[in-house]
């Protein structure tokens, strides 16, 4: 088995446009203009180089392996995930009383950021800095331009990668409005920079830029601009952010995914037969269109298989990145390792999907699903949520860990993240949620709540959702197959649970049936509500009175 490092060694300089080689190779006026702004006093500044050049630059500096598959493989080094105790946002005039204050939005103070940016700007000096330009939003008329600067060429790629590729047309005039600066090498102190440890991700709103240190995992970037966006849209534009997937069908019908890290959106978006908008993040506009945030694609490869999911193992070829993943003598991916993190991942241009949708834009939506891992056995499958239950089921984002996916647990646990991505909403999460009532009752968008974790008794004892079945449901529902079917509603959620569906067996269709003993599955049920009863009570003072009718009866009695 190969591992990988990041050290030193020769470098080669290339200066290359974002798409193709030309004559007209040389450094903007405008990055000069924004590093010489910032005090950025770098060794050598590469500007918009192209993917397969950056990739010769990792592999040149050893920062990175080619494997057997085309990509190249890097180490994120001491971070392999999010950091979200480590993200703050700073507290001014600007977000004093709009942003959601508490463990998710921590508050940070002006002064710290500039002298933080400061010091990381001084680190960069005599580096070598690679600096390009992108968009954020296939939406033009509210799309972010941004600069993004990094110290490590694999960075830079991950942004090529992740975000909107200008033209060279686009490039000549480019202004940005937002910056970014990641320095994987710079460690904040804590007593001087006011972080909570050496590593750090830090927004200014006023100042329209994002400092990122102290750790190598290229995610912090992309949601870095996510955060932005997800004030930036509902607080200033009126547009409803989402942390989804969404796809389109022959017909133009599009289907929005919302889940969790584990629940299958990725996955499940990534069809076949459908054409792709994007897998993380969209905008819903008031024009009724659904739009990508993203150029490209950031997916879990843990358990990775063409089998199962032959568009994102297809789409691990040149110009992709795997992150933190273990090699095979033939440098092949050991796709089943977990030795380093259980969240390996590979980033890839979204025309790496060989079915993606033009311009990764699609109409209002037909279906919403919601993605849950269940790990308790007691939700149903697929069932049709109301309005109400769908915001009460949004605000909430329920899910589940189940031992050995972190460290220290050991059963079950439950997992609320308001809005399916509370780690990236600056505002209150009922902002969003009154947005999305608003949009589903203006669209009659039918919505689903699907249960991809276990049956027939929780983890451990029961087992997980077949894929086959999963995406069974979904097609049923995309394909209006379940519109003239009975339904029956569950006791305790009050969810309307179908009693047949197109290929899965009808003893899933209801939880309790699949569970020996039903008085057990009635525990695990009255326990579960009691959780989402419990989490819920942070929201009830700004929830509507539809909504509050919306949780689960158990409770309610």
């Amino acid at each position: 088995m190969i591992s990988l490092a990041c050290c030193k060694s020769k470098v080669i300089i290339f200066v290359q446009p974002i798409v193709e080689p030309t004559k007209h190779n040389m450094i903007s006026k405008n990055h000069m203009d924004t590093l010489s702004l910032l005090g950025i006093k770098a060794k050598v500044v590469f500007s918009n180089l192209d993917p397969k050049t950056l990739e010769e630059h990792s592999l040149e500096k050893s920062m990175a392996v080619r494997t057997a598959h085309g990509a190249i493989a890097v180490n994120t080094g001491k971070y392999t995930g999010r950091s979200p105790e480590d993200r703050f946002i700073v507290k001014d005039k600007m977000t004093q009383d709009s942003v959601w204050w508490g463990p998710m939005n921590k508050p940070f103070d002006p002064k710290k950021f500039s002298s933080l940016k400061k010091r990381i700007c001084t680190y960069l000096e005599g580096k070598d800095v690679y600096i390009r330009d992108a968009y954020a939003g296939a939406h033009v008329d509210y799309r972010l331009s941004l600069t993004v600067i990094n110290e490590y060429p694999w960075s830079n790629h991950f942004a090529s990668n992740m975000f909107l590729r200008p033209t060279i047309q686009e490039l000549e005039n480019f202004l940005p409005e937002w910056t970014v600066i990641n320095a994987p090498g710079f460690m904040a102190d804590p007593d001087i920079d006011g972080t909570r440890q050496e590593n750090f991700a830090v927004l200014s709103f006023t100042e329209k830029t994002i400092l990122i240190g102290g750790t190598g995992y290229t995610g912090e970037i992309k949601k870095g601009i996510f955060s932005a966006l997800n004030f930036i849209l509902p607080h200033q534009r009126n547009v409803l952010s989402m942390h989804c997937s969404a796809n389109v069908g022959v017909s133009g019908d599009t289907s929005i995914f919302f889940g969790l890290s584990g629940t299958g959106k990725t996955t499940l978006s990534a069809d076949p037969n459908r054409r792709l908008i994007g897998d993380d993040e969209h905008g819903w506009s008031n024009d009724n269109t659904i739009f990508n945030f993203e150029g490209g694609c950031y997916a879990k490869v843990i358990d990775l298989s063409a089998e199962k999911e032959p568009d994102i193992f297809n789409a691990i070829r040149e110009e992709a990145i795997l992150e933190n993943v273990i090699l095979n003598k033939d440098l092949t991916v050991k796709f089943d390792d977990s030795s380093i993190t259980q969240n390996t991942r590979v980033s890839y241009p979204i025309h790496h999907i060989p079915n993606t949708q033009p311009g990764s834009i699609g109409n209002n939506p037909k279906n919403i699903f919601f993605l849950t891992a269940d790990a308790y056995g007691v939700l149903p499958p697929i069932s049709k949520l109301s309005p109400g239950q769908a915001a009460y089921h949004f605000i909430s984002g329920y899910t589940a860990k189940v031992a050995g996916t972190e460290e220290g647990v050991t059963e079950p646990k439950a997992v609320f993240s308001a809005c399916f991505g509370a780690p990236f909403m600056p505002l209150h999460p009922t902002v969003y949620a009154d947005m999305l009532s608003k949009k589903m009752k203006a669209s009659g968008v039918n919505v689903w709540l699907i249960n991809t974790g276990w049956s027939g008794g929780g983890y451990g004892e029961g087992k997980r959702m077949k894929l086959s079945h999963t995406r069974s449901m979904i097609t049923a529902a995309m394909n209006g197959l379940l519109d003239n079917v009975d339904y029956h509603e569950h006791p305790i959620f009050g969810l309307d649970m179908p009693t047949s569906c197109e290929g899965v067996p009808t003893s899933l269709l209801n939880p309790k049936s699949t569970w020996d003993n039903a008085d057990a599955y009635d525990k695990a049920a009255h326990e579960l509500a009691q959780k989402f009863a419990n989490n819920f009570n942070q929201f009830e003072n700004q929830a509507s009175e539809e909504i509050l009718l919306a949780a689960p009866s158990a409770v309610l009695s």
